[in-house]
């Protein structure tokens, strides 16, 4: 991965287990054929920096679900109570 990509790329989303997370299920999308939101610069452009590129020109967001994630942790902290 190109890590000036990667910089470019944490401006749009600064949480990097986000972006791990975001580049992984576009790089997975990407590997099963849906076309790339920006033009590759060679054939043989690895699928991570696309992604990245993707990410970094805004071609791509990522939404988050706060009440989802908020949900989960007061279950954790329920289970991790009881133990």
């Amino acid at each position: 991965m190109n890590v000036e990509l990667i910089e470019k790329a944490k401006v749009r989303i600064p949480s990097v287990p986000i972006l791990v997370n975001a580049v992984s299920k576009r790089v997975r999308q990407l590997n099963m054929g849906e076309r790339p939101l920006v033009l590759p610069q060679s054939l043989d452009e690895d699928k991570a920096d696309i992604a990245l590129r993707e990410i970094a020109e805004g071609k791509m967001i990522v939404e988050m679900d706060f009440t989802a994630i908020a949900q989960s942790e007061q279950a954790h902290a329920r289970w991790s109570q009881s133990m």
